[in-house]
């Protein structure tokens, strides 16, 4: 329900919605959901680590797996690994410049950038945490709402789309 209400979000707000997962599935895509930042990669794509090619990817990745670009057999999975730079970054700053409404959704607060993504936007635009339960940095939203994202959310979004 909570795909479906942002993938709703994307489709009938008025202004810009940046949507960005730490997740490497793909369900806000199969939830209808257009453009998607996977700021820690996706499953179900590989990185070439010869030509630096990123391609979809629907079965396992082999020793002897060829780079559907370049063939070189140096394939790994397209996903952030601990220690390396998560992707997007650039765009993701920009759009956190830019926002009015800032909601984080099903966040312990403690994985970082992510977790910071509310100082950039604090004081400036409305935030708000939808958590099951407190996240670490409960303190620094507006509006605090907890409870399951399958019903917070498309409460939340459906105070968005009426006014």
């Amino acid at each position: 329900a909570a795909h479906l209400a942002l993938a709703r979000l994307e489709r009938e707000y008025p202004g810009e919605v940046f949507l960005v997962t730490q997740n490497v599935d793909n369900l806000h895509e199969a939830a209808g959901s257009r453009g998607v930042v996977h700021m820690h990669g996706a499953l179900a794509e590989v990185a070439c680590l010869a030509c630096g090619g990123v391609a979809r990817w629907d079965g396992d990745v082999g020793a002897g797996s060829a780079c559907p670009g370049c063939g070189a057999a140096a394939l790994r999975p397209n996903v952030v690994w601990f220690g390396e730079m998560p992707f997007h970054m650039e765009a993701i700053e920009a759009a956190l410049a830019r926002c009015a409404v800032f909601a984080a959704i099903g966040t312990s607060g403690q994985v970082y950038p992510a977790a910071g993504f509310i100082n950039a936007v604090a004081g400036r635009a409305r935030t708000v945490e939808l958590t099951l339960e407190p996240s670490a940095v409960s303190p620094l939203f507006d509006e605090v709402r907890h409870g399951p994202a399958t019903a917070t959310v498309p409460a939340f979004v459906g105070e968005l789309l009426i006014g």
